[in-house]
């Protein structure tokens, strides 16, 4: 920190003389503060300007200390000491015992016979030891079958057969007419113990049922807590439940407990739709409160590709809810990583208490038991670093955010009503400012894109899935750089000897106004997000205000400094939040969104918004300081240091360690594919190992431990084939078009698939019936393809409006629990004018592939060969499926 040696006096903005000054004669502009009027004036003001070093250490701290306060509170799982009505210790051993069996599909023993044989000894338990209480419980397997229409992944349809629900009610011995419904589910995916997703969540519920179970205190309204046997088969218990069960009728809300990753913190990232009094149902009865409306509009948006039960009760139930989630540590979701010891007992310990006390408070609450009204309304709310939860309703939020728009365009119409800024003068020079602001960014975003695209030609994407940091590294100093370079550059050739304290000043300006445009476009929107910029601009003007006397008097003094960084560090500190929440969830989904989505650019691409972002009040001090040289220098070395280990390829994706695996996931079938003519004969049949990379960098780093993996084998997707003629288990062939075919010897399942065509006949309004049997394993994919000309026009599917796909073939997601009977389903297909003579013969290709998960026909020889060359570093999550086409 430096003080000027000359005294002179400020005129009002718009008044000052300018003279040209470059970068090397800082020490000039400090001895006269960028002015080169008269030496003789008389002095009356000493102004202070920033040493190099001095900004730079001040920025530097605080972004530090803000980020590590962030990854303090996400540490702090729980606040205070236990209650003890939530016994985390009992509930870790429910945990245990539930993933003790393994992976736990739909339709293996293990899920529909072992999971459910000890949740049903331990709800009995529950039961028998609180019968004399005031409380009754009842318990209910339900075994539904059922057919929806999702749009999720494009749009599919979902049959499923005698899945299974254990549904608990817990009520006054008198009945209750009111009930909240709390979920989780116990189901896996294949390969994958699921300890997180969502054993932990069932483990959670059965302990919060014991203890409502004991309480002595008679209930208002009563509980159903159920525990859904198919939830990873896209939401099919739920819908189950909520379509079919009696006591659907009663449920006034739910509870859902999911994951995304695999422990840390729960957070209440959905609620609605509408229905205020959930939100402040949470606010005021969670011990230790975590949530937020911005993970809420962006989950809704559609950009995350996942989904949840909370779906269902919505739009197929019409009740409100609260969604919540573990998100952290995703790069482990769905993996084999995903086991009981990862998950804190502190984190269960959290999650009870919060489901505890929530569910209390509502099943008191009168609101409940006439929630329509109340139902109009949203909120917004969001948390500070866990401890406290705001929340007020969206009306008021709007009315806030306008309020301080307001007083951010009066604050800047009073500086442009200034004596010496009359005539546009101010108003001109803060437009030309914006757009060099603005510019800034688009030049910084395009260069780091260049960055990006480098890195990928050079086959080193995904460099930072192992190495978070180096991402932060090499885009975040190239944007940092590039931002500081383009102002310095603005400072020196353009603004030429503007005095610096004025600069900054209006430089401050274009950050509030910038913020304040975002702040009104998001409220117009009816975004409840809009309380981020609103934090933006309320306390940097606040700030500001209050700092004006010091800062005309003094300039950039070194109280000014600290003060005004403490009076952003509360916007920053939740924005700093919020952007660990943008990375902790898009950087693991990084490695699972399929081949076609350069990870480069999106990595980039966020690394560079959250500099903009974090940098747009730091402008402030680019003009304030003395010089620029030091900053660009330390950010370049950094850039290329990084460049150099990347480009080496000392920076590997993966990583297969214990203690924090990077996994890269692989999916390999072991498949026999037949292929069917009109006339039913076996025009083609060839077997082999499909495998799939679901992320960007494809086999490259697989091919040198298992060299007959290489691109001499990837396939090419054949368009008179449903779904290209390969066994997709769902319709995600968009995201992941690289995949690979190894041959491999013929599939002989003891329980191979019986498909039959039952009945064709011609309908009087000119369609074809066809009736369909099939007999198969847990889980199978019907493809429909209707030729060129031809048409669906009804089925015996979801609300029987064929619901197509993308590409516009239809795709009906089928499984079953124990003993199902056979499938039969039916179509009407108009058939084609005009028949096209260049595209395959008849009117519909027909396909069905099987999957086998689990027992002795999901495992080769041939995989198990496989599996053992693949590196520590994957998890290829392998299973045996066939592939039948037929043409009609």
């Amino acid at each position: 920190m430096e003080s000027d040696t000359t005294v002179r006096r400020i005129k009002p903005f718009g008044t000052q003389n300018y003279s040209a000054q470059d970068n090397d004669g800082s020490r000039d502009r400090c001895a006269d503060n960028g002015y080169s009027g008269d030496p003789k004036r008389k002095p009356e003001v000493s102004l202070y300007l920033l040493r190099e070093g001095v900004a730079a250490s001040l920025v530097s701290v605080f972004i530090l200390v803000l980020w590590g306060l962030v990854h303090f509170s996400l540490q702090q799982l729980v606040i205070g000491k236990p209650t003890g009505e939530f016994n985390a210790l009992r509930a870790r051993r429910h945990l245990e015992q539930i993933t003790s069996v393994g992976p736990r599909p739909v339709g293996s023993p293990e899920n529909e016979v072992l999971t459910v044989r000890y949740l049903l000894e331990q709800i009995e338990n529950i039961r028998v030891e609180t019968a004399a209480g005031p409380l009754q419980l009842t318990v209910d397997v339900q075994r539904p079958t059922g057919t929806f229409s999702i749009d999720f992944l494009g749009g599919f349809t979902s049959f499923y057969d005698r899945v299974t629900n254990i549904a608990v009610r817990l009520e006054p011995k008198g009945g209750a007419q009111h009930l909240m419904l709390a979920n989780c589910h116990f189901d896996t995916v294949a390969n994958s113990p699921g300890a997180s997703d969502d054993a932990v969540s069932c483990a959670v519920m059965l302990e919060v049922l014991h203890s409502l179970a004991n309480q002595s205190t008679p209930l208002l309204h009563g509980v159903i807590f159920l525990f859904n046997g198919a939830e990873e088969n896209i939401l099919q218990a739920s819908h189950g439940f909520i379509t079919q069960h009696p006591w659907a009728k009663q449920v006034r809300a739910f509870i859902n407990l999911e994951a995304a990753g695999v422990g840390g913190k729960e957070v209440v990232f959905q609620t609605g739709p509408e229905n205020p009094w959930l939100v402040q149902a949470y606010v005021h009865a969670a011990k230790h409160p975590f949530a937020s409306v911005v993970g809420q509009e962006v989950f809704q948006s559609g950009i995350i590709p996942s989904d949840t039960d909370f779906r269902i009760y919505r739009d197929f139930g019409n009740i409100p809810g609260i969604d919540l989630a573990f998100i952290e540590n995703g790069f482990i979701y769905h993996t084999k990583y995903d086991t009981s010891d990862r998950i804190l007992t502190d984190s269960i310990q959290r999650a009870g208490d919060n489901i505890l006390a929530v569910l209390r408070y509502l099943m008191m609450s009168e609101k409940l038991a006439d929630s329509s009204e109340y139902r109009h309304g949203n909120m917004v709310f969001f948390d500070l670093l866990g401890v406290v939860v705001v929340a007020y309703p969206a009306r008021v939020g709007t009315i806030l955010n306008y309020m301080v728009a307001a007083g951010t365009f009066l604050y800047l119409a009073k500086k442009a009503s200034l004596p010496g800024n009359r005539g546009g003068r101010y108003v001109r020079d803060l437009a030309i400012a914006t757009c060099v602001a603005v510019l800034s960014w688009f030049v910084t975003l395009m260069s780091v894109l260049i960055v990006a695209l480098l890195v990928t030609l050079l086959g080193r994407s995904m460099f930072w899935y192992n190495h978070f940091y180096a991402a932060i590294c090499l885009y975040g100093a190239a944007a940092t750089g590039k931002m500081i370079l383009i102002h310095t550059l603005a400072k020196n050739l353009y603004y030429g000897g503007v005095r610096l304290v004025e600069l900054g000043d209006l430089y401050f300006d274009v950050s509030l106004l910038l913020w304040c445009c975002s702040l009104v476009w998001l409220t117009q929107q009816g975004l409840c997000s809009a309380y981020v910029p609103m934090l933006m601009v309320a306390f940097p003007l606040a700030t500001r205000l209050l700092l004006a006397k010091e800062f005309k008097h003094r300039g950039a003094s070194l109280k000014y400094s600290v003060l005004y960084l403490l009076g952003l560090a509360l916007p920053y500190v939740h924005f700093m939040f919020l952007i660990w929440v943008v990375f902790e969830i898009f950087t693991p989904i990084m490695g699972r969104s399929g081949t076609e989505i350069p990870p480069e650019v999106v990595m980039a691409t966020l690394v560079t918004l959250a500099t903009i972002f974090l940098s747009s009040f730091f402008l402030h001090f680019i003009y304030l300081a003395r010089s620029t040289k030091w900053v660009l220098a330390g950010l370049g070395s950094v850039f290329i240091f990084t460049f150099l280990l990347m480009s080496c390829g000392l920076l590997f994706p993966y990583s297969g360690s214990p203690d924090s695996p990077r996994p890269k996931r692989v999916f390999l079938q072991h498949t026999t594919r037949t292929f069917h003519n009109l006339q039913g004969q076996v025009e083609s049949q060839d077997s082999g190992v499909w495998i799939n990379s679901f992320d960007y960098t494809g086999i490259q780093h697989v091919t040198p431990d298992i060299p007959e993996i290489n691109d001499s084998i990837r396939t090419s997707c054949r368009e008179d084939r449903p779904f290209c003629g390969y066994p997709w288990f769902l319709p995600v062939k968009f995201l992941s078009k690289k995949n690979w075919y190894l041959p491999a010897p013929e599939l002989s399942p003891s329980a191979p698939v019986e498909f039959s065509l039952l009945s064709r006949e011609e309908t009087s309004w000119g369609t074809v019936k066809m009736t369909f049997s099939v007999n198969g394993p847990s889980h199978m994919s019907l493809y429909l393809m209707p030729h060129r000309g031809a048409s669906l026009s009804t089925w015996s599917f979801g609300d029987g409006t064929p619901q197509f796909d993308l590409s516009g073939e239809y795709f009906v997601f089928y499984s079953h629990g124990l003993d199902a009977p056979t499938w039969i389903f039916w179509f009407e297909i108009q058939p084609p004018r005009d028949p096209d003579p260049s595209g395959p013969e008849g009117m519909i290709s027909v396909a069905i592939s099987t999957h086998y998960f689990f027992g002795q026909d999901s495992r080769t020889a041939q995989l198990e060969e496989i599996l053992r060359r693949f590196p520590s570093w994957a998890f290829p999550s392998s299973w045996v499926s066939t592939y039948d086409m037929y043409r009609y």
